[in-house]
């Protein structure tokens, strides 16, 4: 049965007396096997299994504990078992008293929020500063829903007092939205909560135990929700040292403040850690103590044998550290999808990414898009396949599609008119087309050029005399196109300066700087941040922008970096678009941002970018302490082996960089750390 595999410490809170219980489950300390046990306790007591409620954050990690207690009850009594998410379990009851209720996703209920909020004529205000966008108020109110259980007015007020002159619009949009709502049966996410919150203050289900799973990152309307059930008992299990999302609305006030809620409340604490070794746990533990102790607490070890300690690994540069780690896993015994590589920001799985694609090791990357399948990045590597083979027609597609106007039909026949104008070469139909003495494409037709259907379609280079172009661009053929229009001709023009510089060059840094600080990628650079700056409400948001277009730049020149490890064309762009091609599909090294291993396991471990700025990310961050709680949750993935690396230096961004406090808390930096600006000392 599942109570006998338990030790000690996890059999005492899975037979708890019947009351207020928290028990405090450490990394790797078993808390599944304990949540499980703890059912099967209340079913072996003769607990009706439908008066028993289990809340998780996930209906994976529901559906998992459920089928663990089928192995030893039957089915028909596990299935009367009311599980699942918070918004999961809410709305199974709320389609029983309203079958017509439609859930609707978040992208559908702003539009509804901005046909309401455009009404309003806030110009005529005559305000003294601009009003929040539609799209911003929308995620506020969102915030606010989960976060607090004041008044929206009261709650918004605190955060933007400066906005007082413009809370009575807001809150008229705010209310109008939700009689909407209410009248076309519609219900969000926080809707189901905050609904089945307001039926159980008229009518309580009478559940004899509720149990929820990661209680740390419960947020307020959640609690709310909890106590609203007013079960018998209440079992929670969690643990204040993995509370990683308050960006998400999670309050870790409600795992902290639980003995003072609840006076007769009992506290367990699963202390034995059976995933890491003790070297590992020794770290985990001298950098988490750092943080208030609200419930004292020391992991220790459950598993004996041979150990490696953690390894810092320090390098001169960042890409080096990227490059020095994929060779390490190259080498390594431990299976690919038994390591993980983890990160505090998407950006630092970039250069890890393109390191194993360079030697052909596959990945996958849980959540952000690929590297190598970033828009930015696809066209630079489809100009250079293009240069290493001029018939790549759908390499020429996919950068003519970018052209405004230009869409992939037009880009196959301008493709076929570079061909034909170089008689058969692409690169001399482009750079030095003849148009004289040359087969017509369409022989049928007498028409100018062999070029067009009709000949009442020809059309004329002079439209385009306005236009600041080079002599040869000017008199090339392609103008001709009775389809082109200006912004095509300019997208080519940018594209023949281009294909002129590099003609004849060989070195792959050379051609990529080139296209990099290129007109035609600067049209791209700005096409690209422009459309992920743009607003729901179709506004640009300029620092969003700005962001974009740092990000896009940082993309571009790491890819430089590979680069710089060729000096044949034809065998980069070999190793960046044929080598690895599984990289993000299937088996492979595991790429995750720290919120994303959460609850993961692996062997071998890489927690990278350890510099402050990044880990800790000081502009991200909402306290140093959830900080250091991601620190803890990160090195606690590692079962066997655990590696924390660094660079000292960004020779693309010219930044240097300090050691995070993590690792001088750690013990692994003797100097005495210092906050940023202030003095350092040594010890």
């Amino acid at each position: 049965m599942p109570l006998s595999s338990l030790n000690e410490e996890q059999l005492s809170a899975a037979t708890a007396p019947l009351g207020h219980n928290l028990i405090i489950a450490s990394a790797g300390t078993g808390k599944t096997s304990t949540i499980v046990g703890r059912i099967a306790h209340l079913l072996q007591s003769g607990v009706e299994p439908s008066s028993i409620l289990l809340l998780t954050f996930t209906n994976k990690a529901a559906g998992e504990m459920i089928a663990r207690l089928e192995r030893y009850f039957p089915k028909k009594i596990v299935s009367k078992i009311e599980s699942g998410t918070f918004h999961a379990v809410s709305y199974r009851w709320l389609k029983e008293l309203h079958p017509n209720l439609a859930l609707k996703q978040p992208s559908e209920l702003k539009t509804l929020f901005r046909s309401i909020y455009e009404k309003r004529n806030f110009e005529r205000m005559n305000l003294p500063l601009a009003p929040f966008s539609a799209t911003y108020l929308y995620e506020m109110y969102s915030l606010y829903q989960n976060a607090s259980l004041d008044g929206f007015d009261e709650w918004f007020l605190e955060k933007y007092p400066e906005h007082e002159i413009l809370m009575d619009a807001y809150m008229d949009i705010t209310e109008e939205f939700e009689r909407e709502k209410i009248d076309y049966g519609f219900a969000s996410f926080n809707d189901l909560l905050l609904r089945m919150k307001s039926h159980l203050e008229v009518k309580t289900i009478p559940f004899k135990e509720v149990l929820v799973d990661e209680y740390q990152d419960t947020n307020t309307l959640q609690s709310a929700l909890i106590d609203t059930l007013k079960p018998h008992s209440l079992f929670c299990v969690g643990d204040y040292d993995q509370s990683i999302y308050a960006f998400n609305g999670a309050n870790i006030e409600n795992i902290a403040t639980y003995s003072k809620r609840y006076p007769d409340a009992e506290v367990f604490t699963l202390k034995t850690n059976y995933r890491s070794t003790a070297p590992i746990l020794s770290l985990a533990n001298r950098v988490i103590e750092r943080n208030e102790r609200i419930y004292p607490k020391k992991l220790e070890v459950g598993r004996h044998g041979k150990t490696h300690p953690p390894r810092l690994l320090m390098y001169n540069d960042l890409f080096e550290q990227y490059q020095s780690i994929a060779h390490n896993i190259k080498q390594t015994h431990v299976p690919n999808e038994q390591i993980a590589v983890i990160f505090r920001n998407n950006s630092s799985a970039d250069g890890i990414e393109a390191s194993l694609r360079e030697i052909g090791i596959p990945c996958k990357r849980k959540g952000g898009t690929s590297f190598f399948d970033a828009k930015e990045i696809k066209f630079l590597l489809d100009l250079l396949s293009l240069l290493v083979n001029p018939k790549d027609m759908m390499a020429f597609i996919h950068v003519f599609e970018y052209a405004n106007g230009v869409g992939s039909a037009l880009s196959k026949e301008f493709f076929q008119c570079f061909l034909h104008f170089g008689n058969g070469s692409f690169m001399q139909g482009v750079l030095y087309p003849k148009v004289h003495d040359l087969p017509k494409l369409n022989p049928n037709k007498n028409v100018q050029l062999g070029l067009f259907d009709d000949d009442h379609e020809i059309g004329s280079a002079t439209r385009f005399k306005h236009l600041d172009l080079p002599h040869e661009v000017y008199s090339h053929p392609l103008l001709k196109h009775p389809k082109i229009i200006q912004d095509g001709i300019k997208f080519f023009r940018d594209f023949h300066i281009f294909m002129n510089t590099v003609k004849g060059e060989n070195d792959p840094a050379k051609i990529l700087r080139t296209a990099i600080s290129s007109k035609l990628y600067e049209g791209i650079i700005d096409m690209l941040s422009t459309q992920r700056g743009r607003l729901k409400s179709g506004e640009i948001d300029s620092e969003k922008k700005k962001q974009a277009k740092d990000r896009i730049l940082g993309k571009a020149r790491l890819l430089l970096e590979l680069a710089r490890q060729y000096r044949d064309l034809r065998r980069f762009v070999n190793a960046m678009v044929l080598g690895g091609g599984e990289l993000s599909e299937g088996e492979g090294v595991n790429l995750l941002t720290v919120h994303a291993s959460k609850g993961l396991e692996f062997p071998e471990v890489y927690v990278v970018d350890l510099v402050d700025g990044r880990f800790p990310n000081r502009k991200m961050m909402s306290s140093i302490e959830e900080e250091r709680r991601l620190f803890y949750v990160a090195v606690t993935r590692a079962k066997d082996k655990l590696y924390l690396s660094l660079a000292k230096y960004d020779k693309m961004k010219k930044m240097d960089y300090k050691a995070s406090q993590f690792l001088h808390e750690a013990g692994l930096i003797k100097e005495v750390f210092v906050e940023p600006g202030k003095e350092k000392k040594k010890s």
